[in-house]
This record gives C-alpha cells, sequence and structure tokens, in this order.
C-alpha cells in the first residue's frame, strides 16, 4: 500500500471518528431534558445576592517577587502556603499575614504545592518532575534553608498539581505533563499506584489538576489538555472509571463537590462545568457572554461548603462568585477596590468557609472576608 493510499484512509478514519463523536454529544443532549438551573428556576428559586460589602479583601499577602501560581489552606484555616516562580514557598499566618517560613526551592519553577492534613509538611512540584516534600518542625540547615525531607521521583514531566489523601500524612496524588496521575506513599517514596499512562482509558494529553474527594478519599478527578475529566478508583489502577466530556478547551482545574456526588471543572474554553459523577451528565454550564472573541481562561475554581457558591478565577484578572444552582454570577471580584492587577492563578476557600484567598501574576495573595449574604425574597 503506497503512502498516499496510507494518507487518504486516515483522512478518512478521522473523519468517521469524529462524526461518530459528533453524534455520541448530540445523544447526550437528547438525555438531558433540562440542567440545573432551569429546575431551579422551575421551582421559583432565585438567586443569592452579594454587594461590594459582603466579600471585603482584609489583607494582602505581599513577600513572593515573581507570579504566584499556587496556593492552599491548612485545615485550621489561619494558614495559608503559597508557590511563586521566585523559587520559593511561603507559609503565612492568614490571620497577622505573616511569614512563618519561606522555603527556598531548589527549581523555581514551581507549579503547585498543598499543606498535608496535619498541617506538619508542605509539598510542591514543577518543571523539575519532582515532588518535594518538606516537614516544617525541621530545623533548618547552617544556611538557614529547610531541607527536603523526601524527594518523589518517577515522573517523566511537569508535576502539575498535588494533592495529599484527606485524613493521612502518608499519602500523595500527583498529575503530571507524562500523561499519568501517581498515588505515592511518602514515608517510602515509592509509587503505590500510575493511573493512565499505557492504559488505553487514561489521558491522551497533560493532565493539569487533581481532586481526592473528601467523603471517599479511594476517588479523585482529573483534568487535562484533552478536553476531559476522568473518575479514577485508587483501588483499580488500570482504567479510568468515568471519562467525562464537554469542554472544548484544556481542562485547567477540578474541585469535587462538597457533597462528593459531584465535581467542577474550568477550561481554555472559558466555562465552568458541574457534572455528575455517578451518571457522567453535564448538570450545567457557567458561562459569561462576551461581545469579542477574547474569552478569558478559567485558572482555578472552589466551591463553598454548602456549594451554593462556585468561585472562578479568570485569566483576564476577574473572580467571579457564580450562585451553583441558578448559573448567575453574584459578584466579581476584579471589580472590587483592592482587586489584583494581573491574571487569577490560584484560589482557595479557609476549612471553615469564612475567607476566600486568590493568588495572582501581580505577586500577591489576597484573603477576603465574607460578610454574609442574603437571598431575594
Amino acid at each position: 500500500m503506497s503512502v498516499a493510499e496510507l494518507n487518504e484512509r486516515q483522512i478518512a478514519a478521522t473523519a468517521t471518528l469524529n462524526a461518530l463523536k459528533e453524534r455520541l454529544k448530540q445523544k447526550r443532549r437528547l438525555l438531558l431534558d433540562t440542567d440545573v438551573s432551569g429546575y431551579a428556576r422551575s421551582q421559583g428559586r432565585s438567586a443569592v445576592r452579594l454587594g461590594p460589602t459582603d466579600l471585603v479583601c482584609c489583607r494582602t499577602l505581599q513577600g513572593h517577587t515573581a507570579k504566584v501560581y499556587s496556593l492552599d489552606w491548612t485545615i485550621e484555616r489561619n494558614r495559608i502556603v503559597s508557590a511563586s516562580q521566585d523559587g520559593r514557598l511561603i507559609v503565612w499566618n492568614a490571620l497577622t499575614s505573616q511569614k512563618t517560613h519561606a522555603i527556598k526551592l531548589s527549581c523555581a519553577w514551581v507549579m503547585t504545592c498543598a499543606f498535608s492534613p496535619s498541617g506538619h509538611s508542605v509539598a510542591c512540584g514543577g518543571l523539575d518532575s519532582m515532588c518535594s516534600i518538606f516537614n516544617l518542625n525541621s530545623p533548618s540547615d547552617k544556611d538557614g534553608h529547610l531541607p527536603v525531607s523526601r524527594m518523589l521521583s518517577g515522573h517523566k514531566g511537569y508535576v502539575s498539581s498535588c494533592q495529599f489523601v484527606p485524613d493521612e500524612d502518608t499519602h500523595l496524588i500527583t498529575s503530571s505533563g507524562d500523561q499519568t496521575c501517581v498515588l505515592w506513599d511518602i514515608t517510602t517514596g515509592q509509587r503505590i499506584s500510575i493511573f493512565g499512562g499505557e492504559f488505553p482509558s487514561g489521558h491522551a494529553a497533560d493532565v493539569l489538576s487533581v481532586s481526592v474527594s473528601g467523603s471517599n478519599s479511594k476517588m479523585f478527578v482529573s483534568g487535562s489538555c484533552d478536553a476531559t475529566a476522568r473518575l479514577w478508583d485508587t483501588r483499580i489502577a488500570s482504567r479510568a472509571v468515568r471519562t467525562y466530556h464537554g469542554h472544548a478547551g484544556d481542562v485547567n482545574t477540578v474541585k469535587i463537590f462538597p457533597d462528593g456526588q459531584r465535581f467542577g471543572t474550568g477550561s481554555d474554553d472559558g466555562t465552568c462545568r458541574l457534572f455528575d459523577m455517578r451518571t457522567g451528565h453535564e448538570l450545567q454550564v457557567y458561562r459569561q457572554q462576551h461581545g469579542n472573541n477574547d474569552v478569558p481562561l478559567v485558572t482555578s475554581i472552589a466551591f463553598s461548603i454548602s456549594g451554593n457558591l462556585l468561585f472562578a478565577g479568570y485569566s483576564n484578572g476577574d473572580c467571579y462568585i457564580w450562585d451553583t444552582l441558578m448559573a448567575k454570577v453574584v459578584l466579581n471580584l476584579g471589580s472590587l477596590q483592592n482587586s489584583h492587577d494581573g491574571r487569577i492563578t490560584c484560589l482557595g476557600l479557609s476549612a471553615d468557609g469564612s475567607a476566600l484567598c486568590t493568588g495572582s501574576w501581580d505577586r500577591n495573595l489576597k484573603i477576603w472576608a465574607f460578610g454574609g449574604h442574603r437571598r431575594v425574597k
């Protein structure tokens, strides 16, 4: 068979595959007779009302000298760890704005950081393809630097995201540009399970984000540059439990809903989406209308403790607060005083839900305190 004939067959096969994908997409749409907001409206629900005084920037954390890329809160709510391209992790006291640790990293290109459940350790990873663990209770070395307590080596691409397994300081899940996720035993530094890679049900491109379920620590969700999210069971590493379609761009961020039955995503296509983990159905799309083609990317998301609010950070510096049920923006932190001057790269809610922290390319982190919210009567 000639090269020309092979090319023709490849083109024909690609066209057939695309047609089948479109038919599958149409079939999914037919199965959904309504979305969350449509049902809420039919029940007479109204959107949450938030004003400029309901969420106020109470602190700006200044100390990084380059773009902030990641942050995480401790469970006890008063400490935050942040990672920046200045090659440092900083641990902050959120109540006083004081730095308790400034950890110098061997690789400045850090992309993710996370607190352990106990708050005694922090993890980080980036373009060095390693995940580094630091024990905050360890003594500093002779140069005043905190030594690495464990290096997790095994990924063949950059480490894009890391999260400790809830209630366990000894297990961590990472995602990577090598198209895999890995469950690690921090005590031994060994990989327990690899998710994806050579397995056909794995991601077909870089994995950008992971979120571990708080109600079932054996389950986690991943988002990827292949425009899909996937559900994994750590007891079944050979295949994804389910694959979720709908986005038209990279899935930059995933977050499991507080009830553990749903999860949210944020994408380069400018939308956030809510999926049902059990059925695989897309429940809601959160999309702002833009008059031009320059649609800002969704970089990070989080849910309020009740799940009533969805927080989404965007590449243009906006930070929308969505009413999850009504799919309406109830407040844009980017329009308030003391908002960020650059791209929002990361955000997270304190464990008690009383404060939101945002990080940006403007090198700062900001803590936003809630003054309560009310509903329309």
